[in-house]
């Protein structure tokens, strides 16, 4: 019989680098704490070698600082590199998810439309051909509701719009795109199945790219956006929503058989 593996360095490393950043983007680790390596190292069993790569790690994304005489400091949350798709799935994670949310749709309500513009002026033949052929794949799949398939084509489409701007800025943006798209099918906050308006406007984009149609590109965009936003929104509310308390009972009420205005539900 064989002995199991001790887990590696790079396997407790990256345990390590998950479990803090998670307890950062949550609070649990509060802003302008202070972070011993030592206690690291005895609360999660780990050397000193795995524990100073892990907070060099989050240090390069801004969540901490190491300070001379004083040890790590946990970072606040305006230091933190909010471009990091690290950081914004630690964030997903947390109670600020919809905060987390809200603000990646704002900035893809600035660039996508944009970049559908753009693109209906510079994509080439090809590229706004596979488009078209992606809206119409990315309609099946919603139509059958197949949500894996749907969600990598809807990731692949929306890729697809901002490279075809021709604005490589734009296009190194198609992680952040990923992970409001992601986060928001895993944490529950899409509906069952797309809306048809949904799997419309991707068409619509794809279509207004083709004949080089500028406006109508930026505007079905803008709706895509505007849509999730208000879909995420709902969903959200209804989530939050407490539930109704339970009737109160109504002393001196019974029900008999037959009986004008009685209701079973209120016996005593």
């Amino acid at each position: 019989m064989k002995t199991p593996k001790a887990e590696s360095s790079a396997d407790l490393h990256s345990v390590l680098v998950q479990n803090l950043g998670l307890a950062i983007a949550e609070g649990t680790l509060a802003p302008h704490s202070i972070l011993r390596l030592d206690e690291l190292e005895a609360q999660h069993s780990v050397s000193r070698s795995v524990v100073r790569e892990a907070t060099r790690v989050l240090s390069s994304k801004g969540m901490l600082e190491s300070r001379r005489r004083l040890g790590t400091v946990v970072q606040p949350e305006g230091s933190w590199n909010a471009y990091d798709p690290q950081v914004i799935r630690w964030r997903l994670a947390s109670s600020k998810r919809l905060e987390q949310l809200q603000a990646l749709n704002e900035l893809r309500g600035a660039i996508e439309p944009q970049a559908a513009r753009l693109a209906a002026g510079r994509a080439s033949l090809d590229a706004a051909s596979d488009l078209v052929s992606q809206a119409a794949r990315l309609w099946a799949a919603g139509q059958r509701g197949d949500h894996d398939e749907f969600l990598r084509l809807d990731i692949e489409f929306h890729a697809a719009v901002l490279k075809a701007s021709g604005n490589a800025m734009f296009s190194q943006l198609h992680n952040l795109v990923t992970e409001v798209l992601t986060g928001r099918t895993e944490h529950g906050l899409m509906p069952h199945l797309p809306h048809h308006e949904a799997l419309q406007l991707h068409v619509d984009v794809a279509s207004a790219i083709q004949r080089g149609e500028a406006a109508a590109a930026h505007a079905a965009m803008s709706r895509i956006v505007e849509q999730s936003t208000e879909e995420m929104g709902d969903i959200w509310s209804r989530h939050q929503q407490p539930a109704p308390p339970a009737p109160a009972p109504q002393r001196g009420v019974t029900s008999r058989p037959g009986r004008a205005g009685s209701d079973p539900a209120l016996l005593t």
